[in-house]
C-alpha cells in the first residue's frame, strides 16, 4: 500500500514536469513565431511607416510616435509605441480637450484601419509584448481588476487578441476581460493562427476600432463602481 501511494505521488510529478516542459518548449516556438513575424513585417512594412510617419508629422505634430507606459505580463511595466492620431490641445487651465476634440481625421483612419498599431512590432521584438494576446491596458487599471481579470496578465500582452476579433472596442470591458481569460486558459498555436487570420479580416472590413457613440473607448472604472451605479 506504501510503495503504490509512493508511486501515484511520484508519478503526479513526473505528469507534472512533462507539462511543464511541454509548456515551455511551446513558449518558445511561441517566441520565436512572434520574432520571425514581426522581423519580417518591419521589412515588408518600412515603406508604409515612413509614409505615415511622414504624414502625422505633418498633420498632427512633430512627435510620430506616442509612447505610454502599460502593464505586460504579470504587470512588469513597459513602454508601447503607436503612431500618434490626436494632437495636444488644451483648454484655458492647461488640461487636455476631450478625445473627440483631439482626434484627427488622419488618426481617425490610421485607427479605423490598425495602422497606429504598426509600431508595437518593436515591442514585439523586445519582448515585451506578443504578437497574439490580450490587449496591454493602462497601469491604473491594475488595482481596479477583480482577481479573475487580474489572470489576463498571465501572459504578454498582444498586439491583437482573442477580445480584438470579438468585438474589439464594440464591446463592453467585461466582455473584453471574459474573452482575454479564456485566451489565457486556451492558448494554442492554433488559436494563435486563427487569430491573426480573423484580424486581418476585421481590419479590412474596419470593425469595432470605436465604441458607439464615442472616439475612443471610455474608461475602465472598476467592477467596484460598476456595482455601485447599478443600485
Amino acid at each position: 500500500m506504501l510503495l503504490l501511494i509512493g508511486w501515484n505521488g511520484m508519478g503526479s510529478k513526473i505528469v507534472r514536469l512533462t507539462e511543464i516542459r511541454k509548456e515551455f518548449e511551446l513558449m518558445k516556438i511561441k517566441r520565436l513565431f512572434d520574432l520571425v513575424v514581426a522581423t519580417s513585417s518591419l521589412i515588408i512594412l518600412s515603406p508604409l511607416l515612413i509614409l505615415i510617419g511622414t504624414f502625422v508629422r505633418r498633420r498632427i505634430g512633430q512627435h510620430v510616435l506616442f509612447q505610454q507606459v502599460r502593464p505586460g505580463q504579470h504587470g512588469k511595466p513597459f513602454t508601447i509605441y503607436k503612431f500618434r492620431t490626436m494632437k495636444d490641445k488644451q483648454d484655458e487651465d492647461g488640461n487636455l480637450l476631450p478625445d473627440s476634440e483631439r482626434l484627427t481625421s488622419l488618426g481617425r483612419f490610421i485607427r479605423k484601419t490598425s495602422l497606429d498599431e504598426v509600431p508595437e512590432l518593436f515591442n514585439v521584438i523586445k519582448d515585451d509584448m506578443s504578437i497574439v494576446g490580450p490587449r496591454p491596458l493602462l497601469m491604473q487599471y491594475l488595482e481596479r481588476y477583480t482577481s479573475e481579470q487580474a489572470r489576463r496578465h498571465e501572459v504578454k500582452p498582444g498586439i491583437t487578441g482573442w477580445a480584438q476579433v470579438n468585438g474589439r472596442n464594440a464591446i463592453s470591458w467585461e466582455e473584453k476581460f471574459k474573452y482575454d481569460v479564456w485566451y489565457v486558459d486556451n492558448w494554442s498555436l492554433w488559436l494563435d493562427l486563427k487569430i491573426l487570420f480573423m484580424t486581418a479580416v476585421k481590419v479590412l472590413k474596419g470593425e469595432g476600432t470605436s465604441q458607439p457613440g464615442r472616439a475612443t473607448m471610455e474608461e475602465f472604472k472598476g467592477k467596484r463602481e460598476v456595482n455601485e451605479k447599478s443600485f
